[in-house]
């Protein structure tokens, strides 16, 4: 069998914070117990088969840069299974315990859903044998339903309802692999559900089919006896100028509307965050307060430039900031953080697919020891628990209860005065967070 990543001979092992070696962990140690849980339960890492494997190193104003081995064969079928060999002896070299991906990104497309159907099944038979052999399991598989033509109104909010048949061939064909494969969840990104003009768009009728295409989704998932996680990915932007998934808040009162909160959690891109105008941190903290954070796709944006330049999270504050959430919660299980994230398009060694990964795994590993470390001093959690007490006891208490409407409330602002202004402290709170990553 070909070996794509002859340069890495062994897989990556942890050597310490003192390591100066670049194929080498510094923070991340799978075995080592952070909260109760090892680094490799509570982190769960996920390589994206899309950006990885697939990537050519392209942007919107340049063609390829990148020359893989594995993308080179006589058939569309055979550069798939070159790409899954080649995939899977990167994960296990890395070390990580999952991968995900989108339909097309492991099997051909071909000329007709025939095609598509048969080589899907096909691939999926070769990704089923290789995670027998290396151990490595599907965080999560999703259907490809905006790059296409026929995607360019829309899937599921397509006008034209032969669109949306296709589109559910696809989530169809795509949840029966995910299911096949073992995969622990199933995410829908509605990478071009939503409009550009209103004066061509009927927002409620599409609405109206995202939700019955999702309630369909729901339906055959019982069906097959599928009992994973469903995940929604929210994006504002890009393609799409207005998207029906724009931020969690959006989604939740979606779900909610049109009763399928209890049948999805969120899937939150940090990347996403930044464009819908939000922190990575904010959009978790939504969607968890919710019971709604189901994964994680792990990545940052440029702050300038505006789009989803998708680079890898190396700020070990920003991964602490993430995993507190994280960590509150009770860990992501069965969800994960998937390394959404792609090399710029000057790196095109093979060996800075390594570099880039084992960089932003051992930020989350940084991140993971410094949340827990504050959850276990319980310094942050005092600091807000004292900042909200009053409403704890005597007036807080009343309003929260509903004893004081706004006429009660009005009468015991006369007696006794105004508020003591009180500092939020936010600059020594930055400073506490930022003590923790020194801590080894």
């Amino acid at each position: 069998m070909h070996e794509y990543f002859p340069q890495v001979a062994k897989p990556i092992a942890y050597e310490g914070p003192e390591s100066r070696d670049p194929l080498a962990f510094r923070h991340y140690c799978a075995s080592e117990v952070v909260g109760g849980k090892t680094m490799a339960q509570q982190l769960r890492f996920a390589v994206a088969y899309w950006h990885t494997f697939c990537g050519e190193g392209r942007d919107p104003f340049g063609t390829p840069t990148f020359e893989r081995a594995w993308d080179l064969g006589d058939s569309p079928l055979e550069r798939a299974a070159k790409r899954a060999h080649a995939a899977f002896e990167f994960l296990t070299k890395l070390g990580v315990g999952y991968y995900c991906f989108h339909d097309t990104d492991v099997a051909p497309v071909g000329d007709n859903f025939a095609d598509y159907i048969r080589n899907l099944k096909q691939m999926g038979q070769l990704l089923k044998q290789l995670q027998d052999e290396s151990g490595v399991h599907l965080l999560w598989g999703t259907a490809n339903l905006f790059a296409h033509p026929r995607y360019a109104h829309g899937a599921a909010t397509n006008p034209d309802p032969v669109v949306f048949a296709c589109a559910a061939t696809q989530v169809k064909n795509c949840l029966e692999l995910t299911h096949e494969l073992g995969g622990e969840n199933y995410v829908f990104w509605g990478g071009r559900e939503g409009y550009e003009t209103l004066l061509n768009t009927d927002l409620k009728r599409e609405e109206e089919q995202l939700a019955r295409f999702l309630h369909l989704a729901v339906d055959y998932a019982r069906e097959i006896g599928f009992s994973g996680q469903l995940l929604i990915e929210p994006k504002p932007k890009e393609p799409t100028k207005h998207q029906y998934d724009f931020d969690a808040a959006t989604v939740l009162g979606f779900l909610r509307k049109y009763g399928l909160a209890e049948h999805f959690k969120l899937n939150i891109e940090a990347n996403h965050a930044t464009l819908a105008g939000h922190s990575f941190e904010h959009e978790l903290a939504v969607a968890s307060l919710s019971g709604r954070l189901g994964s994680i796709d792990a990545n940052v944006g440029d702050p300038l430039l505006g789009w989803d330049t998708d680079q890898f999270l190396t700020d070990a504050a920003l991964a602490t900031r993430c995993m507190l959430v994280v960590l509150r919660q009770g860990g992501l299980a069965p969800g994960g953080l998937n390394f959404d994230a792609k090399l710029r398009r000057g790196s095109n060694d093979p060996l800075d697919m390594f570099y880039s990964h084992i960089g932003s795994m051992d930020a989350f590993a940084r991140g993971l020891k410094a949340a827990q470390r504050i959850l276990d001093d319980g310094v942050l959690e005092q600091f807000v628990r004292e900042r909200y007490a009053g409403y704890d006891s005597g007036l807080g208490s009343a309003i929260l209860s509903g004893e004081m409407g706004y006429g009660a409330l009005e009468t015991w602002v006369l007696q006794h005065g105004k508020p003591e202004p009180r500092s939020g402290r936010q600059e020594m709170l930055d400073n506490l967070i930022a003590s923790y990553l020194w801590i080894r």
